[in-house]
This record gives structure tokens, C-alpha cells and sequence, in this order.
């Protein structure tokens, strides 16, 4: 039913009892003109006053598809009824759901965790801004912060469709079994997790309580703007700016920045004008005034001390959205020589922006410049949180090198989509990359977003999978995932499953003897990827010998010189044989092998048994990785990986030649201390 005049509504006499809700002509009537039975209930929604012509209403959403609504003249009595129907048909599981104050309250099908084989059927309840979920198989579940969510999408199409809903650490697909209520529901879910107003604290918001619409810029920048000259101090196209800005403002999780729609100045003029125009400024009104007067404090010490107590006053989403910002305005400084926006620069356009002075007093650029410069201190940057900034930058540069010399760039952010168990659309997460990240921890994320338990052998591995070789690699714990992610092909992914043959594996390791592993396994060379054109046979019975440094390829066991020869540490070792090369067993691996001058070579071994499979497998591992093939005390703490990292530079290549990358980064690289002289 949709909005309603008082016109349109008939008055009934209404009596709820034993779980029926009977609708009577008047108050005399005997037999009721039609009853809902609260076991039929699946949603009960209070919609905001005068949506439908009366002042307070109710709606009553049956399994049947059908829609009941109840308007009222009084506040009181309508909370009454929504109390007593809802008492009437949730469950005493469910029934601390009922203390909330709630917009929306029912129960829908959903999947979630590992139980996604099947749908079960949840009780969930909308209050304010949160989603609080009852699960059959255990106690209330934390509730969701619709403003911080990650994703929030709809799957499927018109019949079928799915709510998905990502946090940091768990995924929940709610699906549209009933059509007429899960409308309702994803309307209500998409409006309370939309910003509300114009206040910080009223934006979508990312974990670390900063305002998605400043990170999205704040990426934006570091991805393709810390070279541009005139970085902030030029400003965007008014037209597209104020689209821009109108777009993030209404839901900023939604928007995409890409290179080539957005230009650099049109994102750091959406992001300027924002923080401009927020209503109690970022800084807050109550206390801007402090914060300008304790810039005119003389010695250094001192100020640096004042500044970081008025730190502590801000309201968190205002205090983590300054550190995120003045993070990124250290960043772009750190590039002064190819933008020409150092430090000062940068204070004399945020400023007046901050402290909305309009540039009446020079106290605010002070202020900034201070932050900036006094970044370590102010907002107690460690050396390790440095440390690994200064490997990040490095790590651009290489990408940037890189991808210069080879004629190609890297673009986008750094997002990797990783499956859990199996490629599934219901079983994928997206995950930040950042340069230090290594597969273990990219497992526990993935296993803590998902809530999964790990026991004693359980041995959860990132596997990197390679559907047209249908092969795969288990990642070593130690790998940096970022550059298999750049080198990952159009059939390739990542999914974290269990190693089944990882303790089979570590067993044999610990009761073989010598470090050396040799014996015969059936060899064929894929001499395509050579450039020869050439038909590369079929498999052949050759004798191996894998050494701490080399495999070595004989014709036979009498034979004294080797055939071919390969650093062992240049190899990588795949799980699988693709079919249409008809492998003589099914125990076979690939084996690729990247030359000094980035030509790959392929061939494929076939075993006579699985255990001498995981055999030479696991010597692989050994002789690759100095003996250390699983670590000796897994943790399975969890790890957080915030939206935004505080302190550190995204992973994305930069603007700007070769040469003036190497230039803009010497400095820093060598010694990022070297920039804080004045701290």
C-alpha cells in the first residue's frame, strides 16, 4: 500500500488476543471481518509520522504478501499496539530485540559466516542507524553500523534479489524471499545508512570514524594527485565540483573516483569546499578560538603539548578525521619538489578552509603548518608507523618505475577480491592491499571478517589459483600479497581455504634426512611460452635432484651432466596439471620459472603417487623458504585493517616522470625522519 490520504482508511474495532489480531466493523460486532494471526507476522515497520495521511501509523507485513496498515491519533496508544503485536509474534528468542527502538522488525532469510550452503530465517530489527540481528544458532549478534559499512548492494535480479551488507570483519546476505516486505526493509536500510546531515558525525563513516566522503578524496589524491602541481592550491571546474560533491554528499560509499572522469583539482576542491561549509567546522566552534591562540605560544615544546590536549577535546570523529587529513597534507608535502606545495603552501589553503576565517586570520594557516610539521608528535607517530610509510612510498616508486619501462600503469585502488572456501559471489570479500601486508595476515582477515574459528591443524592457507592452467598455488605464510596481486592474471584469483595436505607435508619434513630430495617423475616442457611455435610432445620419464639451491633435470639416474639447471628460488610450484595435456596421473604440479630478462618458462612433473607429490612439494617449500614452512605459533588474534590508513600512503602509482619520482622521493626514502627538523 502505498502513501494514504485519512480518506482511505476504514475505521475497524481492533482486539489483539492468544496471537490474533481481529478487526471488528464496530465495537459491537461479534465476528470480525478478518484476522492476522501473529504467527503469520514476518515485519511490523513504524513509519515516520504523516507518511500515510495520519499522523501515527503502523504497518503489519504478512506471509501472505499482504500489507495491513493501522493509523492512529495518538502517540501513545500507537507505540501501545506496536508493543503488544510485537510481543505477540517475535519469539522469546528474539525478544531482547524488543527493546530497541525500532523503525523495522521482523524476520527475513539470510546466509552468513560459513553456512552458506542454505538460507536460515533471522530476526532482525532497524534502530536508528544500526541493524541488530538474532541468529537461530546462537545470542544476539553486535549490531551493524549501517554508516560504517563497507559495501551495500543488491544482488540478482527483480526475482531473486539479495541484500548485501560488508563490515570489516563478517558479511551478511539477506535475501528477498517476499517481495513487498524486503522492499520495505531495503528502502529503510539504504536511508539509515545514507549520511544524515551536514555535521561530521552524521556522514557515512568508515572504522576508524572518519567520514567516507574525506577518505574518498583523500584516496583520490594520493592515487593520482601527490604529483600534480599546484596539488589543492588550483582549483576544479565549479560545475563539476558541486556534482561531485552533491553525489558524495548523498551516499559517498556509492561513488567510484576514476582517473579520466575526475580530475584531481575537481576532487581536492569537492573535499575543500566540505570541510569549508560544515556547519560547526572541523575544528569545532566551541573551540577554535583555543586552538588559534595556542599557535601564538613561543616555545615549541609548549605549543606541541597544548595542541595534542586540544586534540583530546575534539568530539573521535572529528579528532580522527584532523589526523587523517593532516596525514595526507604531510604526504603531499613530502613531494614539494614536483607539486610545489610544501608545507607552508599547504597551510595557506587549509587554513582559512578549517578555521573558515576566510583568511582574516593568519593564526589558522599557522595552526596548520604547525600540525604538519609537529605530526609525529602531535599525534604520536611512532618510528615503526614511519617505517613502514617510507616502504610504501618505495613501493610506489617501484610500481611506478616499473610500469613506465614496461609501457603499462597500474590503476585503481588496490582493492583485492578474495573467495573463502570457493570462487562464489556470496563467498567473496574485498580487501585493501597495503605494501606490508603478507598472506597470513590476508588469511586471518578474510577469516575474521567471516567468523571463523580456527582449531588446532586446521592449516588456512591464501591460495592463488589459475583457472586456465587449472592449477594453484598455496601462498607461503611470509609472501607480500601486493605484487602477486599486480601479477595476478584475467583467469586468476585468490580464495583462503585449508592446505589438506599441509600436515601430511610437515610430517614428512620432520622425519626425512638430509636436505636434498631426488627421484623420477614424468617431465613435459611447454615450449609455446618460449616463442618457438613448437609442439611441446609429451611426457617423458626424467630423473630429478632438488638441492638448497637448484633442480637439476637428468635424462636418466646413470646420467652425470644435467639437462637443464634452475635456481630453485626462482620457481614458482603449482598444484595441478590442466587436462588437455593429458597428464599420464593425477599428481602432477606446473612449474613456472621467470627468467633476468622476464621471460617465463613452463613445464609440467606428474608423480606416480599423492604422497610423493606432497613429498616433493613440500621440499619445494623447504629449500624455498629456508626451512620454515608453516609458522611455529600461528596467531589468530585479529587483525585490523582500517579503511583509512592514519599515517601511511596508499598503494597506487603517482603521477609524474621517472625520473621525477625518483626525485620527489630520495630524500624520504633514505631517512623520513629527515623532514621533522623542527619537531
Amino acid at each position: 500500500m502505498g502513501a494514504s490520504g485519512k480518506g482511505e482508511f476504514s475505521r475497524r474495532w481492533c482486539v489483539l488476543s492468544d496471537g490474533v489480531l481481529s478487526y471488528y466493523e464496530t465495537e459491537r460486532a461479534v465476528t470480525p471481518n478478518g484476522e492476522i494471526r501473529a504467527s503469520e507476522i514476518v515485519c511490523l515497520a513504524v513509519p515516520p509520522p504523516d507518511t500515510h495521511g495520519f499522523e501515527h501509523t503502523f504497518e503489519v507485513y504478512t506471509e501472505g504478501e499482504r500489507l495491513y496498515l493501522f493509523g492512529l491519533e495518538s502517540a501513545e496508544l500507537a507505540h501501545e499496539w506496536v508493543t503488544c503485536i510485537a510481543k505477540a509474534f517475535v519469539p522469546p528468542l528474539a525478544e531482547d530485540l524488543l527493546a530497541q527502538d525500532f523503525e523495522r522488525l521482523g524476520r527475513l532469510p539470510y546466509k552468513a559466516g560459513l553456512s552458506l550452503q542454505r538460507a536460515q530465517e533471522g530476526w532482525f530489527c532497524l534502530a536508528a542507524s544500526e541493524l541488530h540481528a538474532v541468529f537461530p544458532e546462537g545470542p544476539c549478534e553486535e549490531p551493524l553500523q549501517l554508516r560504517k559499512l563497507q559495501e551495500l548492494s543488491v544482488q540478482g535480479d527483480n526475482e531473486n534479489q539479495v541484500l548485501v551488507l560488508v563490515e570489516r570483519r563478517r558479511t551478511l546476505y539477506i535475501q528477498g524471499e517476499r517481495r513487498l516486505d524486503f522492499v520495505g526493509w531495503l528502502a529503510a536500510i539504504q536511508k539509515a545508512a545514507a549520511s544524515l546531515g551536514d555535521t561530521l558525525s552524521e556522514q557515512q563513516l568508515g572504522d576508524s570514524d572518519i567520514p567516507v566522503i574525506v577518505y574518498r578524496c583523500v584516496d583520490y589524491i594520493t592515487q593520482y594527485g601527490l604529483t600534480s602541481e599546484g596539488i589543492y592550491r588550483k582549483c576544479g571546474q565549479t560545475s563539476k565540483t558541486q556534482r561531485l560533491l552533491e553525489s558524495l554528499r548523498q551516499d559517498a560509499r556509492s561513488v567510484r573516483l576514476k582517473e579520466g572522469e575526475q580530475h584531481v583539482d575537481d576532487v581536492s576542491s569537492a573535499l575543500k569546499r566540505f570541510l569549508r561549509d560544515l556547519p560547526d567546522g572541523l575544528f569545532t566552534r566551541a573551540q577554535r578560538l583555543a586552538w588559534l591562540e595556542a599557535s601564538e605560544t613561543e616555545e615549541e615544546e609548549e605549543k606541541v603539548s597544548r595542541y595534542r590536549e586540544l586534540l583530546l577535546r575534539l568530539p573521535p570523529v572529528n579528532r580522527a578525521t584532523v589526523k587523517a587529513l593532516i596525514s595526507h597534507l604531510y604526504c603531499v608535502q613530502c613531494f614539494s619538489d614536483t607539486n610545489q606545495m610544501n608545507t607552508h603552501n599547504l597551510a595557506i589553503v587549509f587554513g582559512p578552509t578549517l578555521f573558515q576565517t576566510d583568511g582574516q586570520d593568519y593564526k589558522a594557516g599557522r595552526v596548520v603548518e604547525d600540525l604538519i610539521n609537529h605530526y609525529v608528535l602531535v599525534f604520536n607517530v611512532d618510528k615503526e608507523e614511519l617505517r613502514k610509510q617510507r616502504e610504501e612510498v618505495t613501493a610506489i616508486v617501484k610500481m611506478r618505475v616499473a610500469g613506465t619501462a614496461s609501457g603499462t600503469q597500474h590503476a585503481g585502488d588496490f582493492i583485492c577480491t578474495v573467495y573463502l572456501e570457493e570462487k562464489k559471489a556470496e563467498t567473496e570479500q574485498h580487501v585493501k592491499i597495503p605494501a606490508s601486508m603478507t598472506a597470513e595476515e590476508l588469511t586471518l582477515e578474510i577469516l575474521d571478517r567471516r567468523n571463523v574459528g580456527v582449531r588446532e591443524k586446521d592449516y588456512w592457507t591464501c591460495f592463488e589459483v589459475n583457472e586456465r592452467e587449472e592449477a594453484e598455488r598455496p601462498l607461503h605464510y611470509s609472501e607480500k600479497v601486493l605484487p602477486i596481486l599486480h601479477g595476478l592474471g584475467m583467469d586468476s584469483h585468490l580464495v583462503v581455504k585449508k592446505h589438506q595436505s599441509m600436515e601430511a607435508m610437515l610430517l614428512y619434513l620432520a622425519s626425512r634426512v638430509g636436505d636434498t630430495k631426488h627421484g623420477m617423475m614424468k617431465f613435459r616442457e611447454d615450449r609455446s611460452l618460449l616463442g618457438l611455435g613448437l609442439p611441446s610432445g609429451g611426457f617423458h620419464d626424467r630423473y630429478f635432484i632438488l638441492n638448497s639451491s637448484c633442480l637439476r633435470l637428468y635424462k636418466e639416474v646413470r646420467s652425470h651432466r644435467p639437462e637443464k639447471e634452475w635456481p630453485v628460488k626462482s620457481l614458482k610450484v603449482y598444484l595441478g596439471v590442466k587436462k588437455k595435456l593429458r597428464p599420464p596421473t593425477c599428481w602432477g604440479f606446473t612449474v613456472v620459472h621467470e627468467t633476468e630478462r622476464h621471460e617465463k618458462q613452463q613445464w609440467y612433473l606428474c608423480c606416480d603417487t599423492q604422497m610423493e607429490l606432497r613429498e616433493w612439494f613440500a621440499a619445494f617449500l623447504f629449500v624455498q623458504h629456508d626451512g620454515l614452512v608453516w609458522p611455529s605459533e600461528r596467531s589468530r588474534a585479529s587483525r585490523a585493517v582500517p579503511e583509512v590508513r592514519l599515517g601511511s600512503v596508499a598503494l597506487i602509482p603517482l603521477r609524474g616522470s621517472e625520473n621525477e619520482m625518483r626525485r620527489s622521493v630520495a630524500a624520504f626514502t633514505a631517512d623520513p625522519l629527515s623532514l621533522l627538523r623542527n619537531v
